[in-house]
């Protein structure tokens, strides 16, 4: 059997940058392969303003702010459509996606679903949903029923990673997590360490057909909610856990490939979700971070190598590699550790 079926991950994932404005736009992603994404999540380098969070399901021109519980908003000029070799930004009065004065240099994550739309009765719970069952990635939205029910997602295989937020009110970003078991959280938009949540994911794992839900933020009675899934494919994406050293000598964390984005979340105390990429500086240390529940300026201190089967860190960063620490993480590949013919891929 081959070591892959995902031979050129940018068909699925990929980064792109670009400096800001102020004026109507395309942004085309880089990639030998043209990529439609169905999720794209963008955020100003220089800190200060807020990151939104679009997907094709919920439509162009609303968001969530990836930091902050704050509810769906709907704003004109910022990314107006998605486009079969990338997005299109509008003048952005706003100053979320195309800033033009100064910080206005941007980074977006964009990940590829199955386009438009679909409905999916799989669940209790009727669901639209954006599924890619090659990549292991899927868009669901919902409205909740304030029950144990369950939700359709469409991918085909079982997700290790489900982000829930609330779309019409306030509400934190809720992440389950395989390496955390089926009765606990973490929230996207906040430090704090991992939390009890027997309601949240009705003490249930997610199967290849359906995740579960119960009476908790992520299933208010009427309230409406977007899912982002995430499963496992080898040598394209892994969610894993492990635990530091607190040696600037960091332990090697053996993902199948090399790295193209990297997020990292310690879970038993406080510490922020720390978010690097290979596109931001492009060689090791991949020095260039920011932080998924803050919106503070890009971080350019020397932390990490991506290497072609994984990554480790050069720190003792109590963040990302304190001794006896656990950590989780989310990571896509930049390419296979060894591809569909059996060719290795080379580091950095």
């Amino acid at each position: 059997m081959a070591y892959t079926t995902i031979d050129d991950p940018e068909a699925y994932f990929q980064i792109t940058t670009w400096t800001g404005n102020g004026s109507t736009r395309s942004i085309t992603l880089g990639g030998d392969t043209d990529m439609q994404p169905d999720l794209v999540w963008i955020q100003n380098r220089g800190g200060t303003y807020a990151p939104p969070v679009f997907d094709s399901v919920r439509g162009a021109t609303k968001f969530l702010e990836a930091h902050d519980a704050t509810a769906e908003q709907t704003v004109a000029n910022t990314l107006t459509s998605f486009d079969s070799d990338g997005f299109s930004l509008g003048a952005d009065t706003s100053s979320y996606v195309n800033r033009s004065s100064s910080p206005n240099t941007y980074v977006a994550w964009c990940w590829k679903g199955g386009g438009s739309a679909s409905a999916n009765s799989v669940g209790s719970i009727d669901s639209s949903v954006s599924a890619n069952t090659t990549s292991g990635f899927g868009i669901a939205t919902y409205t909740g029923s304030g029950s144990a029910d369950t939700v359709g997602h469409g991918i085909g295989i079982v997700p290790q990673v489900v982000i829930a937020k609330r779309r019409d009110s306030t509400s934190h970003y809720m992440v389950y997590h395989h390496s955390l078991g089926n009765a606990n959280e973490l929230y996207l938009n906040q430090t704090s360490a991992m939390s009890s949540a027997a309601n949240t994911w009705n003490s249930t794992t997610p199967t290849a057909t359906v995740s579960s839900v119960k009476n908790d933020a992520n299933n208010t009675s009427s309230g409406t909610f977007v899912n982002y899934l995430f499963a496992p494919v080898q040598g394209f994406s892994k969610f894993g856990k492990y635990t530091g050293n607190g040696n600037a000598d960091g332990a090697m964390i053996f993902t199948g490939m090399k790295p193209a984005f990297l997020l990292v979340k310690k879970t038993g105390a406080t510490g922020s979700w720390w978010l690097f990429d290979n596109k931001r500086l492009g060689y090791n240390p991949a020095t260039y971070r920011l932080y998924a529940d803050d919106t503070a300026a890009e971080n350019t201190t020397a932390v990490v190598d991506f290497v072609s089967n994984g990554f480790k860190f050069r720190t003792s960063d109590g963040d990302l590699n304190g001794s006896g620490v656990s950590y989780v993480y989310l990571s896509f590949a930049e390419a296979p550790f060894v591809n569909s013919n059996g060719v290795p891929c080379n580091a950095r």
